[in-house]
């Protein structure tokens, strides 16, 4: 299993290097060409609501992106450390894998931008995970991967 870890400060410029990142280990993972378009708009959009939610909440930790290559699958996990943030119950309706958020009184999401941003991603990708909690939200998009042998 090969893993590649991305960090970087909640900055929306970064999301394009994200993006570009995102998609060349997706290539290179054996991921169809026909689907990287797919796989580039997840990842803006997840990164995209991650930066949001760090800079409406005052979060000045890094926004964590790991892209994971496994025999069959190819993952993406977009983690952000906003407390709560993510999905409350009621927002979480036909997101497989999410669990109520923790508690956060002040918690800012960015006047409904979360729900519209999960929406986009769960209208891209087939498989998503998406969960919170008290040291914040992930959320894990994973695609198939081809059993040609890829590129070296």
């Amino acid at each position: 299993m090969a893993t590649v870890e991305l960090r970087f400060s909640a900055q929306p410029e970064h999301v394009r290097t994200a993006r570009l990142v995102a998609a060349a280990v997706a290539r290179r993972a054996g991921v169809d060409e026909a689907v990287l378009d797919e796989v580039r708009l997840a990842v803006g959009e997840a990164c995209s609501r991650a930066v949001g939610l760090h800079r409406s909440n005052d979060v000045t930790t890094p926004i964590r992106v790991v892209l994971t290559e496994e025999e069959k699958t190819f993952s993406i996990e977009v983690g952000d450390e906003v407390p709560g943030a993510g999905v409350a119950a009621a927002d979480a309706a036909g997101v497989p894998g999410a669990r109520a958020a923790a508690p956060a009184e002040d918690f800012d999401d960015a006047d409904g931008e979360d729900e519209m941003g999960l929406a986009v991603i769960r209208g891209l990708v087939d498989d998503v995970e998406v969960s919170a909690g008290r040291d914040g939200g992930t959320i894990r998009m994973t695609w198939p991967v081809s059993s040609a042998d890829v590129l070296s």
